[in-house]
């Protein structure tokens, strides 16, 4: 068998250490959340649509799906499909709000009922995940679930759950900016500053 010499052995060891690397969440929960939030302010009456388009196109959007495909760098499977997918789903949101300001490929309310429909049964499948990831993830997708639900009922028929989503989803944006904040925080003062929980499951 053979062996490694002792001068290789001090040649490793002289190797500069890896340089360390950011957590791609901090920016994808970042992204999620404040446009998750952007939205519900708009879904309340609060705020117009711009701001929800330009977000959804540069933070929401191209920002958290950044954040994924460094996720998938980082050998997270979760993290990966889950910045990556919503980060589309914010681009193709706010594409879909632009196409119907400017009547190309418009899409109407029951178009857009089925595009929350089929957004629901995938974060349905993350739920599951979530409940291996930490407590406050779990609550984070289950908000997100069940603002998703409200919002399938809104453009089906019951456009009073939109104001029922709205809150909905800011607690799930909320939850979001805690997991950020609990990643931003836990590096700087090199400990658990914001618990998340063990995994429900």
């Amino acid at each position: 068998m053979s062996q490694i010499s002792p001068v290789s052995i001090e040649a490793l060891k002289a190797l500069p250490a890896a340089p360390k690397l950011g957590n791609p969440a901090a920016v994808g929960l970042a992204g999620f959340g404040l446009t998750t939030m952007m939205l519900q302010l708009h879904n309340l009456g609060l705020a117009g649509i711009g701001p929800v388009i330009w977000l959804g196109l540069i933070f929401g959007g191209l920002a958290q799906m950044i954040a994924g495909l460094q996720e998938h760098k980082m050998g997270n499977n979760f993290g990966y499909a889950a910045f990556t997918s919503y980060g589309c789903f914010w681009l193709a949101l706010a594409g879909i709000l632009i196409g119907n300001k400017y009547d190309v490929f418009p899409s109407s309310t029951t178009d857009v009922g089925w595009f929350l429909v089929l957004w629901t049964v995938f974060s349905l499948i993350l739920w599951v995940g979530a409940l291996r990831v930490s407590k406050a993830m779990a609550a984070c997708f289950t908000a997100l679930v069940a603002g998703f639900v409200l919002l399938d009922l809104a453009h089906f028929g019951y456009p009073a759950a939109t104001y029922a989503a709205g809150w909905v989803l800011m607690v799930c944006a909320g939850l979001a900016w805690y997991m950020m904040a609990h990643v931003i925080l836990g590096d700087l003062f090199g400990r658990d500053v914001l618990p998340v929980g063990k995994p429900v499951l």
